[in-house]
């Protein structure tokens, strides 16, 4: 036990692995603010960097890269609706509206307090219940990220505000748009027409920017002469009051970050729009209507994409399998350094879990400290006068797209989309449930078509698989009772109950 604790503590003793932590998560930050620069380049690029570190220090920088990188997407979400990665989708849906309605600062303030409180919370279970969750994801079989999948596509009705129709069609343009490129089984183009720069498909981060950076951009120029709202930057911490109100929710949706975290190539993502669909379902009396600045729409994402890191890590190192694409280069990193990530990594290096466990809980509280400065000047910028703010955003969106592939032609596609998401926001569709197909698209269509595989191309044996194994009974049950709750007879039934009065 004294072993153990001593590992534990190696980060945060050492000088250097203490400087180094820091520095990757104050990096970290911004690198994850901006559009484009994501935390994977981030720590494929640190990998090449650190061949010839020891160990633990290369650890101690990815450590904090990865951590401030999937909290930094935030700010740009809250500030400009831009998310900074993937992850900051849903952190957006809320955390502009509160930006617009003058509140940035303290969103900022509340979203930092959160993802520290589900960082903290990945990483508790990593340490306690890392073998137990390692040996569950393993039992995933393709079917159950099938049923993930579209457990996820049922979250439209969440994400599109109003008509559910119009969801529904932006869900499955965004399906289409994410199948375009080679298919994955015949090599064959899907919906490239013919296209060779369509082959390698579209990928998800341009749609993203496009849909939400420039789209604003191009829907602010309708309101040029309306002044900037002033933000409320004396009160950025949120109160002891304010985060005890919301631990409840914090600490549920940080179960849901770590449990879809911990599943091999689902990532904060979803895990983010999950709990965005959970604080919906279960918060009755929000601090605002959902989409127009609830503190709740806020709270879910960013504590449920911090504690996912936590749950990322958990199968890369009792199993040797990515929980996402930082974890996979994280494998390599280790395996240059001569270790072997998986089963044996408890028995021949505990050290490097238990160092990793603690250093994970540096860098959170590191990102309490770093999150918690410059919101004052961030917060400025939601201030400069349109004329000055709508170039900017172009800019970061032209800068940010480039930096994926160093490619014009995905500037192009991305400002296409731009267009695109203006004229959908103009008729009354959201751009979420575009966002939520392309992302759950290609995943939904990879593991139907290799559980369709495992049983010969049987539906009948499919459907019985379903029913038979555990795990795919109760996501399958789970999915039934969404539908069922959707009909019309359970919506009468639901509104029976709450206005039948209580008679004493």
């Amino acid at each position: 036990m004294s072993e153990t604790f001593s590992y534990l503590l190696m980060a945060w003793l050492d000088p250097q692995l203490l400087m180094l932590t820091a520095l990757g998560t104050f990096a970290g930050i911004y690198i994850g603010a901006i559009p484009g620069l994501s935390v994977t380049m981030a720590v494929s690029i640190l990998v090449s960097f650190t061949f010839s570190w020891e160990v633990n220090s290369a650890l101690a920088l990815i450590v904090g890269i990865f951590i401030g990188g999937v909290y930094g997407g935030s700010r740009s979400a809250i500030l400009l609706n831009i998310p900074g990665a993937p992850s900051a989708v849903a952190t957006g849906f809320d955390g502009y509206p509160l930006a617009k309605l003058g509140d940035a600062g303290r969103a900022i303030g509340l979203s930092t307090v959160m993802s520290v409180i589900g960082g903290l919370a990945g990483t508790v279970v990593l340490a306690c219940a890392a073998p137990v969750i390692g040996e569950m994801a393993l039992k995933f079989a393709p079917r159950d990220y099938f049923l993930i999948a579209a457990l996820g596509l049922l979250l439209v009705g969440s994400l599109a505000e109003g008509s559910l129709a119009k969801g529904v069609f932006a869900a499955a343009l965004g399906t289409v748009i994410g199948l375009v490129g080679m298919d994955p089984v015949t090599a064959q183009g899907r919906f490239t027409f013919d296209q060779v720069e369509l082959m390698g498909g579209i990928h998800y981060v341009v749609v993203m920017i496009g849909l939400f950076g420039v789209a604003e951009a191009f829907y602010q120029l309708h309101s040029l002469d309306v002044a900037p709202v002033r933000q409320q930057v004396s009160k950025i911490v949120p109160s002891l009051a304010m985060v005890l109100k919301f631990l409840p929710l914090s600490l549920r949706t940080a179960v849901i970050g770590v449990l879809v975290g911990a599943l091999p190539g689902v990532g904060g993502d979803i895990a983010a729009l999950m709990a965005y669909d959970h604080a919906k379902r279960t918060v009755k009396k929000p601090s605002r209507p959902f989409g127009q600045g609830a503190y709740e729409g806020l709270v879910a994402p960013e504590t449920a994409n911090s504690a996912a890191v936590g749950g990322a890590y958990v199968p890369m190192l009792t199993l040797g399998i990515p929980g996402d694409a930082v974890t996979a280069v994280i494998i390599g990193a280790l395996v240059i350094h001569g270790l072997n990530p998986g089963p044996m990594l408890m028995v021949e290096s505990p050290h490097i879990f238990w160092f990793t466990v603690g250093n994970l809980a540096l860098a959170n509280l590191f990102l309490l400290v770093f999150g918690l400065m410059g919101i004052k000047l961030f917060a400025k910028l939601v201030e400069l006068p349109k004329a000055l703010l709508i170039p900017l955003i172009l800019v970061l969106c032209v800068v940010g797209t480039y930096s994926i592939n160093s490619s014009m032609t995905e500037v192009y596609w991305m400002l296409g989309f731009g267009l695109l998401g203006y004229f959908l926001k103009a008729f009354g569709f959201q751009m979420g449930p575009v966002i939520l197909g392309v992302i759950l698209g290609p995943m939904m269509d990879n593991s139907y078509r290799q559980a369709m595989a495992s049983v010969g191309d049987d539906p009948a044996a499919l459907l019985g698989e379903l029913v038979s194994n555990p795990v795919s009974l109760i996501l399958t049950l789970g999915i039934t009772l969404i539908l069922l709750g959707k009909t019309p007879a359970a919506v009468w039934l639901r509104k029976k109950c709450t206005s039948t009065p209580v008679t004493p």
